[in-house]
C-alpha cells in the first residue's frame, strides 16, 4: 500500500496537505521547509518543481517559482536534494512515513525525460505525481502505464465546471486521491470557497472511488474546516508561500502558520 492510501486508511478526514515550492525561498531550503511542514502538523506535502509558465498557478506560486528558478533550482537539482528525504534523521529528511507528491507540468518533466523522471523521482521516495497540464488521452494511451510501473500515484483536478461523467472517469484514472479545485480560476484566488459547498455536496453523492481533497482557494482555519466538512481534507498553497516569504526563521513561521489552522 502507497504512502498516500495509508494515510487516508489511517486518517480519512480533516487530511492537511501543503504545497511549498521546491528551491524557495532560498535553493537549499527545500528539505528544510517539509521537514518544518511535518514536525508542525501536515499530513501531507506537494512539492512544486518551479517552471516559468505555471498555467494553473496564480501571482503567489508564480512568484515563489520565479524565485526558485534565479536560485537555480532544476529537476536534476531537485532529485539530488531529495536523495535524503526518507532519511530519519532530524536534519537530514522526513523519516518514512510522510507521503510527498511532485506537482509539476508537462515540458521541463518531458525535457527531462518523462520515464527517467519516474524513475528517479521513485528512487527518491517520491509517492506521487500531480500534472495539471497532462491529458487525459495522453495519461491513458502513454504516460499511465510508465507512472503505474514506478509504483506513484497519480491525481487529476476536478473543477465545479466538470460533468459527472467525466469525474467519473477521472476518479477512475486516479489513484492516491481527486483533487478538487474550488474555482475555475487559479492558485491563491480570493474567491469565496463558501459557494463551492453546493459542488463538494455533488460530488460526496457521486460515492467516488478516491478520496477528495480541495485545494484554490484555501488559506486558513475556516476555508479549511468548510473544506473539511464536506471532503476528506484540504491543500494549502498560496498562504503559506506568503507567510514563507519574507521569513527569518522557517521552522517558527511553519508552526505559527500551521498552527493557526489545525485543531
Amino acid at each position: 500500500m502507497s504512502r498516500i492510501k495509508e494515510l487516508f486508511k489511517n486518517k480519512y478526514k480533516n487530511i492537511l496537505s501543503v504545497y511549498c515550492t521546491a528551491g524557495f525561498p532560498a535553493l537549499d531550503s527545500t528539505i528544510k521547509v517539509m521537514q518544518a511542514l511535518q514536525q508542525s502538523g501536515a499530513d501531507m506535502i506537494e512539492l512544486g518543481i518551479p517552471y516559468s509558465d505555471p498555467l494553473a498557478d496564480g501571482p503567489v506560486i508564480q512568484q515563489s517559482s520565479s524565485v526558485a528558478l534565479k536560485n537555480g533550482m532544476t529537476i536534476k537539482k531537485l532529485f539530488e536534494q531529495l536523495k535524503s528525504l526518507r532519511k530519519s534523521s532530524s536534519n537530514e529528511g522526513v523519516g518514512e512515513a510522510l507521503p510527498v507528491l511532485l506537482m509539476g507540468y508537462m515540458n521541463p518533466v518531458l525535457q527531462y525525460g518523462f520515464e527517467k523522471f519516474c524513475a528517479d523521482a521513485t528512487a527518491v521516495g517520491v509517492d506521487g505525481l500531480i500534472l495539471p497540464d497532462l491529458p487525459e488521452y495522453e495519461f491513458e494511451s502513454k504516460y499511465g502505464s510508465i507512472i503505474k510501473n514506478y509504483g506513484l500515484d497519480f491525481i487529476f483536478l476536478i473543477t465545479p465546471e466538470t460533468s459527472h461523467e467525466r469525474i467519473k472517469k477521472l476518479d477512475e484514472l486516479s489513484s492516491g486521491f481527486l483533487y478538487a479545485v474550488s474555482s475555475s480560476s487559479t492558485t491563491g484566488s480570493d474567491k469565496n470557497i463558501s459557494n463551492v459547498e453546493g459542488y463538494l455536496q455533488k460530488l460526496k453523492k457521486l460515492q467516488l472511488k478516491n478520496p477528495v481533497l480541495v485545494g484554490f482557494g484555501i488559506k486558513d482555519k475556516i476555508t479549511f474546516e468548510l473544506a473539511c466538512k464536506h471532503a476528506n481534507g484540504a491543500i494549502i498553497g498560496s498562504a503559506y508561500i506568503k507567510a514563507l516569504e519574507n521569513s527569518k526563521d522557517i521552522i517558527r513561521e511553519t508552526h505559527l502558520f500551521l498552527s493557526s489552522i489545525l485543531p
